[in-house]
């Protein structure tokens, strides 16, 4: 049986070796026939722990590496952003009247 591979956003990188993937899904409701989405998360198992929070990445169905991680991330497809950084900038005083 072909291994699973499913295409997500890594929602959580705290735990060691694991990553939180959010993959998302469009079905056609039963009756009304709206396309909604569906999501589900899956917990992967990132051994370098090189992906980092808001990360495209491609995940693959293993064998069970532990209670909840039965998926591995094969690799990534678009990087995230970054995170917000504070800026610690001094602004010079402006002397009224513009002199």
């Amino acid at each position: 049986m072909p291994k699973r591979i499913l295409i997500g956003t890594v929602t959580s990188d705290k735990t060691d070796k694991t990553v939180t993937v959010k993959v998302e899904r469009r079905v056609k409701h039963p009756l009304y026939g709206k396309i909604i989405k569906r999501s589900k998360k899956y917990h992967a198992h990132d051994e370098a722990n090189e992906y980092n929070e808001g990360d495209t990445v491609r995940i693959e169905e293993t064998k069970p590496i532990s209670k909840t991680k039965t998926w591995k991330v094969i690799d990534r497809i678009t990087a995230s952003k970054g995170k917000a950084v504070e800026a610690d900038l001094e602004v010079a005083e402006a002397t009224p009247g513009g002199e």
